[in-house]
């Protein structure tokens, strides 16, 4: 379970992204992105991922292998490969002065032991230390109808280091975990509830999602962050304080030398994601699709 924790923010965030049918625009129409202009010798690289998604849905087309490449470091929402980090996840992934069986009812807590017997193959006494959120993310992973997803990130970062380039974190393990442990408990049950209830449909809003992902539409991405009812009062901690965060450390390393960037596609769009609060400081940011 070594990236389970990391994993749990992007897969929360985009894995109730399931689109509906929305008009998409040229506007944001792409999940690869140049950023170039306000003082910036060269212009660096933004891309949208999926955390996780099955082999015949992976794609890094030539341009984005391009724009990988022609970076000198790779920055990501966060860097796994701190030797830290398998440590601090553990730690920061265990409940203090409780187990998960205070946190749930009885009646949920033995709902939650049979599923996770019975479709997820484990025992819930085994997880019985650690934090709802970890138990989210396995519910997600799960959620995948392929048993070894492929992770964009970590094509990026192998690419990277066959080219001996360095690779970055936005932010840090501790960062994302305070976002969870200021969660209130209640909320935190709530959302590994309905997702056992709802199991079968995530799995179908999980296929839509791809979908919308593999036609580039963060329009359609935006909507459904905003709609989501896990998503639903929580979105400036969970998306638009991270954004703003994260502007300053990208503008400080574009203005050094030229950057990918590789975040989560929901943090890219509408008047608070990404590209907008690049263009807002001055920057430009274009669009790029394969082929065109």
């Amino acid at each position: 379970m070594r990236k389970l924790p990391v994993l749990f923010i992007t897969f929360f965030v985009q894995h109730f992204f399931a689109p509906v049918a929305t008009a998409q625009t040229d506007e944001y129409n792409a999940l690869l992105w140049e950023i170039s202009g306000n003082g910036i010798s060269s212009p660096s690289y933004l891309y949208g991922t999926v955390h996780m998604i099955c082999a015949e849905d992976f794609v890094i087309g030539k341009r984005l292998r391009e724009k990988c490449k022609s970076a000198q470091k790779v920055l990501r929402e966060v860097d796994m490969d701190d030797p830290s980090m398998n440590r601090s996840m553990m730690q920061l992934s265990l409940l203090r002065g409780k187990k998960l069986s205070d946190m749930f009812s009885d009646s949920d807590y033995n709902k939650l032991n049979v599923f996770f017997r019975d479709t997820i193959g484990m025992p819930l006494t085994l997880l019985n230390t650690m934090k709802p959120f970890v138990l989210f993310s396995i519910l997600t992973l799960k959620s995948l109808p392929c048993a070894e997803p492929q992770s964009y990130e970590l094509s990026f970062v192998k690419m990277a280091k066959e080219q001996s380039k360095e690779v970055l974190g936005l932010e840090t393990i501790e960062d994302q975990m305070k976002i969870f442990d200021g969660m209130p408990d209640s909320v935190q049950v709530q959302m590994v509830m309905r997702y056992i209830n709802e199991f079968d449909e995530q799995k179908k809003e999980f296929a839509k999602m791809v979908n919308a992902y593999k036609q580039e539409n963060l329009d359609s991405i935006y909507e459904h962050i905003m709609s989501s009812p896990d998503i639903s009062g929580s979105e400036e901690v969970l998306l638009f304080n991270r954004n703003e965060k994260w502007i300053p450390i990208m503008e400080t390393a574009m203005q050094k030398e030229k950057i990918f960037f590789a975040v989560g596609a929901g943090h890219l769009g509408g008047p608070k994601g990404v590209i907008n609060l690049l263009r807002e400081k001055g920057y430009s940011v274009k669009g790029i699709r394969e082929g065109k």
